[in-house]
């Protein structure tokens, strides 16, 4: 490919640039990345944990209680009755205080829970004064050990913020651990992930959800490595910010209780034994409604949707590596099938076709493995590999087709410079081994001619005489070779390829003869001295290609056969006929053809005989001229001479056959039929 050092500097190009796209996301293409991958969550058929029950103050508890928020008292009354829960998370913030007693009853409440976990959020201002008693009780909730393994890192850069909304003093006694709830939606406003944990006051505390996790496994959370901690041997894989990637379940699988079924008895305190119970507000104006890829579902279904992930190994497993695999292959993949295939529509097919099995590969490794791999920077590079390119191939093809069409349009038939253009590369330099059929044609007596006419009119006459001779060549299918001043040079079959090159030939031949007669008759008309050809033909294996240097060269063909060709034409004269024909060709005829032997000549330059044969038009006449010429030319060879003569004769007196005459003049001076030695031009 003469263009490669382009292409190769195109593919290292956008390998640098979509990668680029891809590692620093940058916008729009990551929030088009994120959409676009998130039909995971329409094709998993996972179900989330049983034991993990999320009892929400809705709307049937908002009607029966009044707004929220409610006296305290009303909520403890809920709250008395999950005291069989292994643990309670309370994804709500009592930040202000009411009466004494009713904080107390509130407090109390929690405090006979097996273990709980009450809640608070990072602000970036607050009116909210902390005192030191309040900040020494949440302190017990961080995480030393994991803050410590962190600091030996840069990443990841965990969420953080100058101030914090937190429970009153009361109720912070009263929970177990204190987690927060805060998180970041990513660059399309939809939430995906789940912080781990949350930097207020330089602290690292640990999210709701983890604060559950050390209660229920009675173990820390730890570090492994820079892109994973660990809980219970359970790794949780974190982007650079401290987040899992959270793997949503279908949102009717989220199992949901009214606050007023429990309240009212509905449902049992018995059927909250050994779960996990996460408790928020989902009522219209005061509930956390989040954007999610799935919905808008309520907030707490974060905590819901993470515990469950990890209880049921449901965690998702990004493998970023991969992706940048993918997607440098998929820009490598346009320039690939270019050097494999010349058909655009089988290149575009196949590397679609690769990219959707890849698709559903990579779908089948998140649905059966958790298993998470980005593919749409891979179809983004595959559509600007495949854009780019395309176009600068067309761009070259069209320059080499445009090459083509200049150079070969007045030589070969448009079918053929159509096929041409679709399969240059037998233009290259060099030549190839090849069966053609050769023409060539000379006019008779040119020298003659051109002495009798001033040179514009001999140049007129030309011109009128080799515009029908070239149409006849190029409606054949033949290549025009050259103009040798008065000669034709055709071949057939290069440098397209066509079938029963040795026919197209013939007929090529015959078309000719009956273009000349009709413009000898104009010429007639006009006073001007008729022209006389004579046509030879040979089929043989030559060598055909560009023949000349890299900056000029001329496509043509050279040979034995094609000095053959030449040679017999120079033949027609001797027998004073029009088409001459060698056995190799007529061996690839049929009966559409009428053809005659003659004899066998052996020429100048070549060591074996060759038989030549006058082609005929396939007409009446020509068939019983040749049906008489065979049975005269038998008894010639067969030295009967006498009837050999006579049969000539009369198809001399008949027909005026031209080649009868020639016998005629054979038998007179003794000649016997056999292999004639004869120099030609």
């Amino acid at each position: 490919m003469k263009k490669k050092p382009l292409y190769i500097a195109v593919l290292f190009t956008l390998i640098a640039v979509i990668l680029s796209l891809q590692v620093y996301k940058i916008e729009p293409f990551e929030s088009f990345s994120l959409r676009f991958n998130d039909i995971n969550f329409k094709l998993q058929k996972k179900e989330p944990n049983q034991n993990i029950v999320f009892v929400a103050i809705d709307e049937p508890s908002v009607n029966e209680y009044g707004r929220w928020p409610w006296d305290r008292e009303i909520l403890a009354k809920g709250i008395d009755k999950l005291y069989q829960s292994d643990i309670v998370l309370m994804d709500m913030i009592f930040s202000e205080p009411t009466t004494e007693k009713k904080d107390n009853i509130l407090a109390n409440s929690i405090s006979k829970l097996n273990a709980s976990v009450c809640g608070f959020f990072l602000r970036h201002n607050s009116t909210q004064s902390i005192d030191q008693d309040t900040l020494d009780i949440l302190s017990d909730s961080s995480i030393d050990l994991l803050q410590s393994q962190i600091a030996q890192y840069k990443n990841p850069s965990f969420i953080s913020a100058k101030y914090a909304e937190i429970n009153i003093l009361r109720i912070l006694e009263a929970c177990t651990l204190s987690g927060s709830f805060s998180t970041l939606s990513q660059t399309d406003l939809l939430l995906r992930s789940y912080p781990i944990g949350v930097y207020y006051d330089d602290i690292l505390y640990p999210s709701l959800a983890i604060q559950g996790l050390r209660i229920l496994y009675n173990k820390d959370i730890s570090r492994i490595d820079k892109n994973h901690v660990e809980i219970n041997n359970k790794q949780i894989n974190l982007n650079n910010n401290g987040f899992v990637r959270l793997n949503y379940y279908k949102p009717n699988q989220y199992k949901t209780i009214s606050f007023l079924d429990i309240t009212t008895n509905k449902i049992k305190p018995e059927y909250f034994k050994n779960k996990i119970v996460i408790l928020g507000v989902t009522d219209v104006g005061a509930g956390d409604i989040v954007s999610t890829p799935i919905g808008a579902i309520p907030g707490p279904l974060l905590h819901y949707t993470f515990l469950s992930n990890l209880l049921e190994d449901h965690l998702i497993k990004e493998v970023n590596y991969i992706s940048y695999i993918l997607t440098a292959i998929m820009i490598l993949m346009p320039f690939i099938m270019i050097l494999l295939s010349k058909n655009i529509v089988y290149r575009v097919i196949l590397n679609i076709t690769i990219y959707i099995l890849v698709y559903i590969f990579i779908r089948y490794l998140f649905i059966s493995y958790m298993i998470f791999i980005d593919m749409f920077y891979p179809l983004i590079a595959l559509f600007i590999s495949l854009g780019v390119f395309e176009i600068i191939t067309f761009n070259i093809q069209e320059k080499g087709s445009r090459f083509i069409k200049d150079a070969f349009s007045s030589y070969l038939s448009s079918e053929l410079l159509n096929q041409l253009i679709q399969s240059p590369q037998s233009l290259s330099l060099g030549g190839e081994k090849k069966e053609l059929t050769i023409l060539f044609s000379d006019i008779r007596k040119f020298t003659n001619l051109s002495e009798s006419m001033d040179p514009i009119s001999l140049i007129n006459l030309l011109n009128r005489y080799f515009t029908p001779m070239t149409n006849s060549v190029l409606k054949n299918n033949g290549m025009l070779d050259k103009y040798i001043g008065d000669a034709i040079m055709a071949f057939f079959n290069a440098p397209v390829g066509i079938q029963y090159h040795a026919k197209a030939a013939c007929r090529c031949a015959l078309e000719m003869i009956e273009q000349l007669n009709k413009l000898n008759i104009q010429l007639q008309k006009e006073s001007i001295s008729t022209i006389n050809i004579g046509i030879g033909i040979n089929t043989a294996d030559v060598v055909v290609g560009n023949m000349g240097s890299d900056t000029r060269f001329n496509y043509t063909a050279i040979g034995d056969g094609v000095n053959l060709a030449s040679r017999v034409e120079g033949l027609t004269s001797r027998y004073n006929i029009d088409i001459l024909i060698t056995e190799f060709t007529v061996n690839q005829l049929d009966e559409d053809f009428v053809y005659r032997k003659i004899e066998a000549v052996k020429v100048k330059g070549k060591k074996e005989a060759v038989l030549l044969y006058q082609l005929l038009p396939n007409n009446k006449e020509a068939k019983e001229i040749k049906e008489l010429y065979d049975i005269a030319l038998q008894n010639y060879i067969n030295q009967d001479l006498y009837k050999a003569k006579a049969e000539f004769t009369n198809l001399v007196n008949k027909y005026d056959d031209k080649l009868s005459k020639y016998f005629l003049k054979q038998i007179q001076n003794n000649h016997s039929w056999g292999i004639c030695e004869m120099k030609t031009k």
